[in-house]
């Protein structure tokens, strides 16, 4: 076994030869390797060793002696420690380039068709694009409630000064939230000991409409002074359609609860996208930013080239967005979803937008694809997915793979998983473009939407 050349709580000298997917500092000390957070290629930076491993270690930077061009000041008081964008001290446009080259050493690693990533589609402004803030709610040193964000890795709240990727409303309602917390002596969940009321709040904002929901995330059932607080508000911020409260007594660090009692309002709001208007939910996703997000539904729903003979397949559909997008050009358009929430939201979207031939299915993707094929002999020409983190189950990319439509789209927010899957499509389809849209600037995620047409000798 080869030495390792490091050792924890000693300082070197290096050179920064590659960022990872986080956006880290790559490194090597005779070929072992080491990550260190905030640190950009091309740097020459000192650095302290915190924590080695077998195979690679990690070091925090002490001292940045070569500094790279890319390199900005943070414009943000409490990035250091937030953990919620973390490429704030890499100028914009560098990191568009940094997640096109994340995408491509992947389709480098992963494909045998080495595709040329196209250049990530970036934001004119972007800044407070978040349309959905959510806020734990914690005691500051001296015992006073205060909203913030969670410190990187750990569950201590970080007070919250005008966060860069917020909505201004969501941290200006939430604040005079925590002032009526504190002004009616309220208690705060401790998740230590799963007491105390109140644990997060939750803003919505419609982005073309303007219409805020209010979400009070609480350990009980009733919060004092609760009629008091309704009116307060909605004298205040009459942009707010409704304010829900939720019920969440487990001891979890999921937010909402699976109850939503309507305090004020029916309990949603409406929000524009494309030429579509949405209902949006306590529980239903939406997404998170849509000013990129129709950027990304019109690439997809392009690159699919839908004609009126097409049906439709959009799995992993949420509240309906992109099977509403493509109903408009295709025959029909079958959208299947778990959360039982989002598809009572995208039937009355469909509704709402006068549009007759999507039908949504609620159950598991893999369940109801099965039986649409296997039962119903439903047989897709164009198959739309847009799956959680973990990318697509073997069983629905073998069923893809038993039926062959002519078009695959797969939207991802997450490029392992997808180059992982897209593996498994390369023999029987040829990907035609892996397209990177930033959907969270100044964060390491990105979003692609990959295009797969089936070979024609097949």
């Amino acid at each position: 076994m080869n030495k390792i050349p490091v050792e924890k709580n000693k300082q070197y000298i290096v050179d920064i030869i590659d960022n990872g997917f986080e956006g880290e500092g790559i490194t090597k000390i005779d070929n072992f390797t080491i990550f260190i957070p905030g640190a950009i290629k091309g740097e020459k930076v000192k650095i302290l060793i915190v924590k080695v491993l077998s195979s690679h270690a990690f070091g925090k930077v002490i001292e940045i002696i070569e500094t790279s061009k890319s390199r900005q000041d943070s414009d943000c008081n409490t990035y250091k420690r937030c953990g919620g964008c973390n490429l704030r001290h890499i100028k914009y446009e560098d990191t568009l380039k940094m997640k096109q080259n994340a995408v491509q050493s992947l389709v480098n690693k992963t494909l045998k068709n080495k595709i040329q990533v196209k250049p990530t589609i970036g934001m004119e402004k972007p800044f407070h694009y978040r349309n959905k803030a959510q806020y734990p709610i914690g005691l500051n040193k001296n015992g006073e409630p205060i909203i913030g964000v969670f410190a990187n890795r750990t569950h201590e709240v970080i007070p919250m000064e005008k966060c860069l990727i917020q909505n201004p409303i969501s941290e200006e309602i939430s604040k005079f939230i925590v002032e009526f917390i504190k002004d009616n002596k309220i208690s705060i969940y401790d998740e230590k000991t799963g007491k105390g009321l109140f644990r997060h709040i939750v803003i919505k904002v419609g982005i073309k409409t303007n219409e805020i929901m209010c979400i009070l995330v609480i350990n009980g059932n009733k919060i004092p002074n609760e009629n008091e607080l309704i009116s307060q508000l909605i004298n205040k911020y009459p942009n707010i359609k409704t304010i829900v409260k939720n019920i969440n007594t487990k001891n979890t660090n999921v937010i909402l609860g699976k109850e939503n009692i309507n305090l004020y309002g029916d309990g949603y709001i409406k929000d524009i996208l494309g030429e579509y208007t949405f209902k949006i939910s306590p529980l239903s996703f939406y997404q998170v930013n849509p000013i990129q997000a129709e950027k990304l539904y019109n690439i997809g729903v392009e690159a699919a080239k839908i004609t009126k003979n097409d049906i439709v397949f959009d799995l992993y559909c949420g509240i309906g967005t992109i099977s509403l997008y493509m109903a408009k050009y295709a025959k029909k358009v079958y959208g299947v979803e778990i959360v039982e929430q989002a598809i009572a939201d995208a039937n009355e979207n469909a509704r709402l937008n006068s549009i007759d031939n999507a039908e949504f299915i609620c159950g598991d993707t893999e369940v109801i694809l099965d039986d649409l094929i296997n039962n119903k002999n439903i047989v897709p020409n164009v198959v739309m997915v847009d799956p959680p983190r973990r990318g697509l189950d073997n069983n629905s990319i073998d069923n893809i793979l038993k039926i062959k439509p002519d078009r695959l789209v797969y939207i991802s927010c997450n490029p392992a998983t997808l180059a992982r899957d897209l593996a498994k499509f390369e023999d029987v389809y040829n990907i035609k473009e892996i397209q990177p849209v930033d959907m969270f600037p100044f964060t390491s995620h990105v979003e692609c939407v990959a295009v797969l047409q089936l070979k024609q000798d097949r």
